[in-house]
């Protein structure tokens, strides 16, 4: 299934991802740093979402106390429990 989330307190300003499975795919970050969310999203795709929340969850840019990397994990979080109340 396609999730939107919108992002707080980053550049970027919404992300979208499919979430099967489990499993995270076709991330899409709107706004932010191009090149390093492109990186981003070809790192974590086909990754699965607890593992990509155990890494990327607290991650911090510049003393915001978020990051898009961040906020791509608490997307997940929301997305898996949405998953979980079918």
């Amino acid at each position: 299934m396609r999730y939107q989330y919108k992002t707080r307190g980053t550049c970027a300003r919404a992300i979208a991802f499919d979430y099967e499975n489990g499993v995270i795919s076709n991330v899409e970050f709107f706004g932010g740093c191009n090149g390093n969310l492109k990186a981003i999203s070809i790192l974590v795709d086909g990754m699965n979402g607890d593992e990509l929340v155990s890494k990327l969850l607290g991650n911090d840019c510049g003393g915001k106390g978020t990051s898009c990397a961040d906020q791509l994990a608490k997307a997940v979080l929301v997305a898996k429990e949405q998953e979980a109340n079918k």
